[in-house]
């Protein structure tokens, strides 16, 4: 068979295709720097962001749109391993819920912490998120609202697992990630020179009402502690969501999201 053609396998035993359902293992996504992506939808997006896939997977009988055909003979024609597969193999790549016909595995990136930030420049730095649904989200919102990326701070949970990729919707081929230890994002911090902005309920300011001076840096806490001690003495300024109901605080992914917005007001004003 021609190398510039799909390979068909239908055996679970194949060794890519162990090796690709190993993927939903984090040890594994660790050890290799890849992940899987679904869908066709999202791989547009991939590919339209100028990401390789390492292979893609798609279902016998599945290739019968124009974007599909586009996204193979684009795997093809980038080296990718191109693997037709069974009906039966598929269901075992694929999620449970809402599997889909085709599939990529990607290489993961990683940025640096920025070296400087101009003035309008917004990033979002979460501390210990542990909820893959909700960093998938929240990544999906910083790419809606134009901020430059997300910092992650400790033992947070991994965006390249299929539950956040999914969440993303493809914005985790478009956000730059980094991750860092607690000690290393304080000693970086010190070098911020706009508002580095705290969610808190010991905040003072409305988020709404408060002013914000560029760069901004917006540092939300993990699902359930909120911001430890040490992230909460390194805010500039602790803004707070007022609520008129029974609770004190709202779901990590929408507070992230509504403060990005107010806080990205202008520079979304169109």
């Amino acid at each position: 068979m021609s190398v510039s053609e799909p390979r068909v396998i239908t055996s679970l035993t194949n060794d890519r295709i162990k090796a690709i359902r190993a993927l939903e293992m984090r040890k594994e996504r660790r050890e290799t720097g890849l992940f899987v992506a679904e869908g066709a939808s999202i791989l547009v997006t991939a590919r339209d962001a100028g990401h390789v896939p390492a292979s893609l997977v798609y279902q016998a009988g599945s290739v019968s749109t124009p974007v599909a055909k586009s996204l193979v003979r684009w795997a093809i024609d980038v080296g990718a391993d191109v693997l037709e597969v069974s009906e039966v193999v598929l269901a075992k790549l694929s999620s449970k819920d809402n599997p889909q016909a085709m599939l990529g595995v990607f290489r993961q990136r990683w940025a640096e912490l920025p070296a400087r930030a101009s003035g309008d420049d917004c990033w979002l730095a979460l501390e210990e998120v542990r909820d893959p649904g909700n960093l998938g989200t929240i990544i999906r919102t910083v790419d809606a609202v134009g901020a430059k990326g997300v910092i992650l701070i400790g033992n947070a949970c991994d965006p390249y697992s299929r539950e956040s990729v999914r969440a993303t919707m493809g914005s985790v081929f478009a956000v730059p990630m980094v991750k860092v230890s607690r000690e290393a994002f304080l000693a970086w911090r010190a070098e911020w020179r706009g508002d580095v902005v705290g969610t808190h309920l010991d905040g003072r300011e409305d988020f709404r009402r408060a002013s914000y001076k560029g760069p901004v840096l917006l540092v939300m806490g993990s699902e359930g502690p909120g911001l430890s001690d040490s992230l909460t003495r390194a805010c500039s300024k602790l803004v707070k969501i007022p609520m008129a109901g029974q609770l004190d605080s709202l779901n990590l992914a929408v507070a992230t999201a509504l403060t990005l917005y107010q806080i990205r007001g202008g520079a979304l004003r169109v």
